[in-house]
């Protein structure tokens, strides 16, 4: 499998991402991440420890490559750089309308970009609520050219015991949009979860 791009923009919800990442390294899937000052910010907020320190804990994996958001340069930025797609996890309202209207302006805006204009899957994990008139139309503009809008929305049919329940379906079903193997585990298919 060709690497998969991980962009992490500055939406709530940084335990998706780190989730999504470890899973794709814990799978032996190269990825790739590049992450906005904003997603930074968020992952210290949220998760309590700077993005830098969960950064050099994925630099020791052979299968990890990053790219600073601002390295426009970077070979994710071109077509030319063969992937097996891109998960944006999670995605700021600014960030869907940045790509929905090509408005390349940083690294990983230009890559989901070059993953629409190649055709290969780009799956959008949309964080914001309620959603505006202009959230949607941006939505559907990506919707439109194949993009897959994933809003992180728990499957309560599974009887989720933990918020970490949560967390890994969300993560695990958009990792199955995209294409990744076995990404779904049984306890996370219907019928799979087994009675108290």
């Amino acid at each position: 499998m060709n690497p998969i791009i991980v962009g992490i923009s500055g939406g709530s919800g940084a335990i998706l991402a780190k989730i999504a990442v470890e899973s794709l390294l814990s799978k032996d899937i190269h990825v790739i991440v590049t992450a906005s000052s904003s997603a930074r910010q968020m992952w210290l907020h949220e998760l309590g420890i700077p993005f830098s320190e969960t950064l050099s804990d994925w630099e020791e994996r052979p299968n990890f490559t990053y790219h600073n958001v601002a390295d426009i340069g970077a070979p994710i930025a071109s077509g030319g750089q063969a992937t097996s797609g891109m998960l944006i996890i999670p995605s700021s309202m600014a960030t869907v309308a940045a790509i929905a209207h090509g408005f390349s302006d940083n690294l990983l805006r230009r890559a989901a970009d070059v993953t629409i204009k190649e055709r290969r899957p780009l799956i959008v994990l949309a964080r914001e609520s309620p959603l505006s008139a202009i959230h949607l139309e941006n939505l559907l503009i990506l919707a439109r050219l194949g993009v897959v809008i994933l809003p992180p929305a728990p499957a309560f049919y599974l009887k989720p015991e933990t918020v970490q329940d949560v967390n890994e379906y969300i993560v695990e079903k958009a990792l199955d949009v995209l294409g990744v193997p076995n990404a779904m585990p049984d306890k996370f298919r219907y019928g799979g979860r087994e009675e108290p």
